[in-house]
């Protein structure tokens, strides 16, 4: 990813004087600079001369590109790794073998959910779902592509569900990792699967999926809640049950998000009252099509409004009411956790934004680690926290290879 924020040269230079443990009126002397000069650099309020900026690095045995944060001088720093993903593309890329035996749905079926289990609920859903998934897609395109003529009707729609669950899951993986190309091309999938094995429900769900790739798009909010609306319409028509109820409300939720972003709280506020409020009265606390929607997600969204508007008073106020410990998704308790720093974040807190951020650590790191929103709140800690509290956010910095 492209977009993450690094810390800035005062920061850089401030973290390796930390970690090599002399104090400011030591490490200036031997560089031929005052204690107050060093001081002014760290925080941001002089800009060192190459000079002077050689000299701090040979001090403190670092290279002077990475006290100017050069992505390229550090490649490992500067992004975590990505092997596990590049498997998981060229999975999906690759079409299989001409000869392959098709396996039973229920089989197929059981692997699913237990990748989706594992993408809920792991700390470390990254590296273990990249250790499913390319066996996964191998297996389930497979036995979809051999299914197409021939088949039980029965066994066949068994299949076609099954794929639809498994682009599903694939669809929230490539838009964390970052390749929203190829969220966008599983959410299609997703779609074309549930279309064929006339799946309502489904059919509504990948809509659903392909809401949130459009959310991830700047200047498709719009696009997104149409597709939403149109997806709520039509479920609506079709099915009318609890379940369905989560999903038309797990829908609700995007158009939610939409107003929020274009800068419209307003009507976002209306239509968690109005439309998706109901709707989670009626589901209960749900996982229909792992959607996790019903009452605690739609206070979350609630929360998320009011943070997007900036008014981190009642965002605050509205977490202290919110209990995320029954959650059936780790994701969800994350960006719970997020969004309350965010508005501790707006409101000058460090201290309680580190603690956030310490917790997120060891809820999800591999979260955190690719979160442009967490990376943004350690960078702007980084940059203006008190000594008090440095040398956790310098170590946080540290672990997400922002330094």
């Amino acid at each position: 990813m492209t977009d993450r924020p690094v810390l800035p040269t005062a920061a850089r230079v401030r973290a390796a004087r930390l970690r090599d443990g002399r104090p400011q009126a030591a490490i200036a002397g031997l560089c031929g600079i005052s204690a107050d000069y060093l001081s002014q650099i760290e925080r941001g309020r002089k800009q060192p001369s190459g000079e002077v900026l050689a000299l701090l690095a040979a001090e403190l045995n670092v290279k002077v590109a990475t006290l100017l944060g050069d992505a390229e001088d550090e490649p490992a720093k500067s992004e975590p790794p990505a092997v596990g993903g590049s498997v998981v593309v060229q999975a999906l890329l690759q079409r299989p073998g001409s000869v392959f035996a098709p396996l039973p749905a229920r089989d197929l079926r059981n692997r699913v959910d237990r990748a989706w289990k594992v993408w809920q609920t792991s700390p470390r859903r990254f590296t273990e779902a990249e250790a499913l998934l390319p066996g996964l897609i191998r297996d389930v395109e497979g036995t979809v592509r051999m299914l197409r003529a021939g088949a039980e009707p029965a066994e066949r729609r068994d299949v076609l569900r099954v794929s639809a669950d498994l682009y599903g899951l694939l669809r929230s993986y490539f838009r964390r990792i970052g390749r929203l190309d190829l969220s966008l091309m599983v959410a299609d999938r997703a779609l074309r699967s549930a279309e064929d094995a006339d799946d309502p429900l489904r059919i509504a769900a990948a809509q659903w999926n392909l809401g949130h790739v459009l959310l991830s798009q700047p200047g498709s909010e719009q696009d997104a809640a149409e597709v939403a609306m149109g997806a709520s319409r039509e479920l609506a028509a079709a099915v009318d049950s609890p379940e369905a109820a989560a999903v038309r409300g797990a829908l609700e939720l995007v158009v939610v998000v939409a107003d929020a972003r274009a800068r419209r709280p307003w009507a976002a506020r209306d239509r968690l009252a109005s439309g998706a409020g109901p709707l989670a009265r009626r589901s209960g606390e749900s996982n229909a099509l792992w959607t996790v929607f019903g009452p605690t997600n739609v206070a979350l969204h609630a929360l998320s409004v009011e943070m997007t508007a900036g008014d981190a008073v009642e965002g605050l106020r509205l977490a202290d009411g919110i209990d995320v410990s029954a959650l059936p998704s780790r994701e969800r308790q994350f960006t719970f956790g997020l969004e309350v720093a965010r508005c501790y974040d707006l409101r000058r807190d460090d201290a309680a934004v580190l603690v956030h951020l310490l917790e997120l650590e060891q809820l999800s790191p591999e979260d955190l680690e690719r979160s442009p929103l967490g990376r943004q709140l350690v960078v702007d800690l980084v940059g203006r926290v008190r000594p008090t509290y440095r040398r956790q956010a310098i170590g946080i910095a540290e672990r997400l290879h922002l330094i």
